[in-house]
């Protein structure tokens, strides 16, 4: 995006700075469902669960992600932001552990492995 500023849902412009990069999360953190159909409530004790969101805006120093990829990070390592009326998360490029997207290659490494 190299700093160009980007529309939200068709509102005011917004430009992330340095490596920083806005996502939606893909999921709601209710009650979720496992493969086998159980009905897992969202007071469940689990380990540390890592969650997907989808980048919706990114910095001029983000070099692995583009607007659009699926990613996932740690949802205790993050800073929620509304913006018109919608819940985003704001991350770091070094936060994220994974990127889904259909140009990333098989057996090629992240920046941060």
């Amino acid at each position: 995006m190299d700093g160009a500023s980007t529309d939200i849902d068709g509102q005011l412009p917004i430009r992330l700075l340095h490596d920083r990069v806005l996502v939606r999360r893909d999921d709601g953190e209710g009650e979720r469902r496992s493969l086998g159909g159980i009905v897992i409530p969202a007071t469940a004790s689990v380990g540390r669960r890592l969650s997907w969101a989808t980048a919706v805006a990114v910095g001029p120093a983000v070099r692995n992600i583009e607007d659009g990829d699926r990613v996932l990070f740690d949802p205790d390592e993050r800073a929620e932001v509304e913006l018109h009326g919608k819940e985003f998360v704001l991350l770091r490029e070094r936060d994220v552990h994974a990127v889904a997207a259909s140009r990333v290659e098989p057996g090629s490494t992240g920046l941060y492995l």
